[in-house]
């Protein structure tokens, strides 16, 4: 039997991290992180699969910094990154894809989209 995959859930705001780390726990190990500097320490620990990570995290370094950093360094380059953001125009996507996430979520969101996606890339 495999290890199970790990999720890191960066979100600022802690109802909405607590309802994806519940919505995405049957899929792996959750661990979370509120702000960015520790969401990199996180990262480092725990060498996550996988990164729910919110664009807009009300700090100096946004969601689309740190996707840049994790798909920019070869140690974390393979880590799938999901983003998530209240922001849907075509450009906010684009933006976000180009900033090396692997898939973009629109919230509000539904839990079997976010699901469905998280386990898309698990397994991909």
């Amino acid at each position: 039997m495999s290890e199970p995959k790990t999720i890191l859930v960066i979100e600022d705001q802690d109802d909405l991290r607590l309802l994806i780390r519940l919505t995405v726990k049957h899929l792996g190990r959750v661990v979370t992180a509120s702000e960015p500097v520790g969401a990199m320490q996180m990262v480092a620990q725990e060498r996550p699969d996988l990164v729910l990570l919110d664009v807009w995290l009300g700090s100096e370094m946004c969601g689309l910094d740190i996707c840049r950093r994790l798909k920019g360094d070869p140690a974390t380059r393979h880590i799938k990154v999901l983003l998530l953001s209240a922001c849907g125009q075509q450009s906010d996507v684009e933006a976000g894809l180009a900033s090396g996430a692997d898939r973009y979520v629109v919230k509000p969101f539904s839990p079997e989209v976010l699901v469905r996606t998280a386990s898309e890339l698990l397994q991909g």
